[in-house]
């Protein structure tokens, strides 16, 4: 078999999945960044790398090297779920809430949080300083504050955004988020111990 070792093999199965996360990330940045969109054929075949890979690697329930289809679908729900509602609350594009998914099928749920954190942390600061920079603080927290009320209230609220508004690349902070957590979950030896 090529001259694998069972060390190399651990070592591959256990660490694939960031392989694919880490090409899928910098697509979506580079796309996020060109055209505002994460696309489909960037966040899909991720999607199913990580539920297909999974099963073949860990059955369905999961081993020592790979989480198995049900922590898999675990993590896709983990990740897709406060994403969606995100979504649905008008204040990101649906293709942030399928890359947290695919990011959530690849390293499971712990790993997802952990990365949906982060790259809420990045977004917060990109949006002080775009505010600090274009010198709106003011008419931006108003903004915030009448959108808040409006969620509250049934139905889907507008986004608080004017029309010349300046908008942060959510998508490159969620894509920033995921390699934070990658670095902490390799720094701490993390890889892939949901099951």
């Amino acid at each position: 078999m090529c001259g694998w070792t069972l060390l190399d093999m651990v070592l591959f199965l256990k660490t694939w999945p960031y392989a694919v996360m880490v090409i899928m990330l910098i697509v979506a940045a580079v796309t996020d960044f060109r055209t505002g969109k994460i696309y489909n054929w960037v966040t899909y075949p991720a999607l199913a790398a990580g539920l297909i890979g999974h099963t073949l690697v860990g059955g369905l329930g999961g081993s020592e090297v790979s989480l198995g289809l049900a922590w898999s679908l675990a993590g896709a729900a983990a990740a897709f779920g406060p994403m969606f509602l995100a979504w649905l609350a008008g204040g990101i594009g649906g293709g942030d809430a399928k890359l947290m998914a695919a990011v959530g099928a690849l390293a499971g749920w712990t790993f997802a949080l952990s990365a949906m954190f982060y790259g809420f942390a990045v977004a917060a600061v990109m949006a002080i300083i775009v505010m600090i920079r274009h010198k709106a603080v003011k008419q931006t927290m108003g903004r915030v504050w009448r959108f808040v009320a409006v969620a509250s209230m049934r139905g889907k609220p507008a986004d608080p955004a004017a029309s010349d508004s300046r908008k942060i690349p959510f998508g490159i902070a969620l894509c920033l988020g995921a390699t934070f957590a990658m670095i902490e979950f390799i720094a701490t030896g993390k890889l892939l111990i949901e099951s």
